[in-house]
């Protein structure tokens, strides 16, 4: 159900990072811990506005990375706030072509078997293993606990692809680090591997730089895709004076030398 509280306002906190800055520590994350990424678009702010659990769900997140160019440009015009955009399509593949190594264990849940042999014959993949869940795989625990038991069963990981849509990858990707066996980056992409295996097509550089993507895929699929841009997309417009986007972590500055700056700085000087 819909919540729009007069007096709410609701911080997303994001990392403010670019492509090249995501795929430096993306690429650094290594398999001694676990974690997740999430890419948040408009529709993703707008659950984040209404529903708690998807709140819980984003507050988890290793790492936020801003997912819309239009959503950057509406926040520039009408909030006066500079945000990086990193397209998770564009990470995704910049992880698959300059990331992984062949002998890297990685796992794709989503997708078909099709696309998973196109990834491993494209960029030369050896142990890129598929997990293709039911459908509304949410509302089956039984088919859930299959999906995360599979996942586990590879012990670490590289990486993780979830690509069977929000809100049921971060639900995977937050049960995975609530049952804490897991080791790896899990990484919430959407639609990304259809991309990437041709089965959708991207818009033109120039509608992707001007913040039109989304009009793009509206023209390619109206049926699917009417409903979330044209009804709900609107929305944010009526939430911008409740939302705000916080900045936690700055490209300019990696992650771990970031959080050891924030130690060193709370800490008491010498007496």
């Amino acid at each position: 159900m819909a919540v729009f509280c007069k007096h709410m306002v609701n911080v997303l906190d994001i990392d403010n990072y670019d492509l090249d800055g995501a795929l430096k520590v993306v690429a650094e994350f290594g398999t001694d811990r676990y974690g997740y990424l999430v890419t948040p678009n408009v529709d993703h702010v707008i659950r984040h506005y209404q529903d708690h659990h998807f709140r819980t769900l984003y507050s988890h997140a290793a790492y936020v990375l801003l997912d819309s160019r239009f959503l950057a440009r509406t926040l520039s015009v009408f909030k006066r706030q500079a945000l990086r955009v990193c397209l998770g399509s564009d990470l995704t593949s910049a992880v698959f072509s300059s990331v992984i190594r062949p002998s890297d264990v990685a796992i794709l849940v989503g997708g078909t078997a099709a696309q998973a042999q196109t990834l491993r014959d494209r960029f030369g993949l050896r142990a890129l293993h598929h997990i293709d869940p039911p459908m509304n795989m949410i509302r089956d625990p039984a088919a859930m606990e299959d999906c995360l038991r599979r996942i586990e069963a590879f012990g670490a990981f590289r990486f993780c692809f979830l690509a069977i849509g929000s809100p049921q990858q971060e639900i995977i990707a937050k049960s995975l680090k609530d049952r804490g066996v897991a080791r790896g980056l899990a990484l919430c992409i959407g639609a990304s591997v259809n991309f990437l295996t041709g089965v959708e097509k991207r818009a033109p550089k120039w509608m992707q730089h001007w913040g039109f993507e989304w009009l793009y895929r509206l023209i390619q699929n109206p049926r699917r895709l009417a409903k979330r841009y044209l009804v709900r997309g609107p929305i944010i417009f009526l939430l911008l004076r409740r939302i705000e986007m916080r900045v936690r972590r700055s490209s300019s500055i990696p992650p771990r030398q970031a959080m050891q700056a924030n130690v060193t700085a709370s800490s008491p000087g010498p007496l």
